[in-house]
């Protein structure tokens, strides 16, 4: 028998629930809000030793916290989903988001605002657990669209709250950033609990503890290395020693998940070809991504007398990087319709071509705003078609009892790809700069070799998604089935 769920449209005959639009625009929003944490505190980070009296490399810590415990979080609130209800886990993560925003709205020194950004950070399980959600309730017509947009939503909120963020810290005292984060989490909050209804697709079963310690200590050894390596030296024994226990913890722990009964991580579900190419684009993919979100903002801000910077206000680089969040929103129903008509296969290796063209052209177009404009917008249609094909990729190759947990890992695997392009970035940018009385800047060079790597990093990613399996036929309730995992479950249903 299949284990995939009975959506309320087919019970009802095939006619689309009253509340599925509901259900959708409350869980967009949620995804939103969440994915705002990304650029809340970008206009205030130069600040942020003043603000807190503390010295800079200890205020770094309040974008890192937030990224580390992302880490973590993400794949844990993914399985914990699957086991104990989606909606419930759902509702800590916005819970938890509120509480970290209030933290950091009463905060006037550095270990507040840390705990509550680490609050914040174990709240981005709230897309993957969004998209599970929306395969067990949603109609089959309405599914594609909708996953397309929970998950370019990721995008969406981290283009919108940057300039969002700007004209608040410019207009207002930096704590309104947080105590207007946590009216919108309320705000979601609230929406969840009166629209969204609890999934009746578990798992049961008890939570890995031990997979989780091990994962979460790989994670962390792993990103605090790729994040703060430029800090410490790539040659320091602090960098490589966090390198070498990564590798070491991540063996150990990948050597129990194959062995305990129910673990964190199903490894030989993960090993599936279909999720495996998915996930290893994924990263190649965020990295691509995350590289327009560093490039662009820096050039528009630059001074004018370096010959290459436009010397534009932080304001006026977040509303330049806005069109391309609404440029994501918009993509999601023809991301759908491509994936309907040809396969989410096909819709990704289209999406990270056109990320590439974006990039290319934004190597001979920088010299205006409408430039930045223009390759914004292209980039983040791309980035739309690419991050809504991944959960029809993810959901189509595994049962629907593990979806929370499998598109947690795949988010998870975004995440290092926007990590490691932020290192890679930072590396180029500060190795090779100009002289701008007395200072030292990143040069035009650099910032062209940047998109040149985020090109690549794009067609690295086209390359990866075409080992993907060819989409055979449809599955019950409208997801395609790559021709791998059909033969799979026609050998299960013989076996029964």
């Amino acid at each position: 028998m299949s284990d995939a769920p009975t959506r309320p449209a087919e019970a009802a005959g095939g006619a689309a629930p009253p509340r599925s639009n509901g259900v959708v625009a409350v869980l967009a929003f949620a995804g939103i809000v969440v994915s705002l944490m990304q650029t809340l505190v970008i206009p205030i980070v130069p600040e942020l030793p003043k603000l807190l009296d503390a010295p800079a490399s200890d205020t770094a810590w309040a974008v890192t916290a937030t990224l580390l415990a992302a880490a973590v979080a993400t794949p844990v609130m993914g399985r914990l989903g699957d086991m104990y209800g989606k909606r419930r886990m759902l509702l800590v993560s916005v819970l938890l988001l509120v509480t970290g925003s209030v933290v950091c709205a009463l905060s006037e020194s550095l270990v507040p605002m840390i705990v509550g950004r680490v609050l914040q950070g174990l709240a981005s399980g709230v897309i993957p657990l969004g998209i599970s959600i929306m395969r067990d309730e949603l109609p089959a017509e309405r599914l594609g669209s909708a996953t397309a947009l929970m998950s370019a939503s990721l995008g969406i909120g981290g283009a919108l709250g940057l300039p969002a963020a700007a004209l608040i810290a410019d207009n207002f005292d930096w704590h309104v950033l947080f105590w207007t984060s946590a009216g919108m989490g309320v705000v979601a909050l609230v929406c969840v609990l009166l629209v969204v209804p609890e999934s009746k697709v578990r798992t049961g079963g008890r939570f890995d503890l031990v997979g989780g310690v091990g994962m979460a200590a790989g994670l962390v050894c792993l990103l605090l290395a790729v994040s703060k390596g430029a800090d410490w030296g790539w040659g320091s024994g602090t960098t490589l020693g966090l390198f070498a226990a990564a590798v070491v913890i991540l063996l150990a722990w990948g050597w129990w998940e194959l062995r305990v009964e129910q673990p964190l991580v199903d490894l030989r579900t993960t090993a599936r070809r279909q999720v495996l190419v998915t996930n290893l684009a994924s990263i190649a993919v965020g990295f691509a991504m995350f590289a327009m979100s560093l490039v662009i903002p820096q050039l528009l801000q630059l001074p004018a007398q370096t010959g290459y910077g436009l010397g534009r206000s932080m304001l006026v680089a977040g509303l330049c990087m806005a069109p391309s969040g609404l440029v994501m929103m918009a993509t999601a129903p023809v991301s759908a319709a491509i994936s309907r008509a040809k396969g989410p296969k096909v819709t990704l290796m289209v999406g990270v071509l056109i990320v590439a063209a974006g990039y290319g052209l934004n190597i001979v177009l920088m010299s205006e705003v409408w430039h930045f404009v223009l390759v914004a917008c292209i980039i983040g249609a791309g980035v739309g078609f690419g991050y809504g094909s991944m959960p029809a990729l993810i959901m189509s190759a595994v049962p629907a009892s593990e979806t929370a947990a499998a598109n947690s890992l795949n988010t998870l695997m975004r995440s290092l790809g926007t990590s490691t392009a932020s290192a890679v970035a930072g590396v180029i940018l500060a190795q090779m700069t100009t002289d701008l009385g007395g200072y030292a800047l990143p040069s035009e060079n650099a910032f062209k070799v940047v998109l040149a790597v985020g090109a690549g990093a794009a067609l690295l990613a086209f390359v990866v998604a075409s080992f993907i399996p060819r989409q055979g036929v449809a599955a019950a309730g409208g997801e395609p089935v790559a021709e791998g995992a059909a033969a799979e479950s026609v050998g299960a249903t013989a076996k029964s």
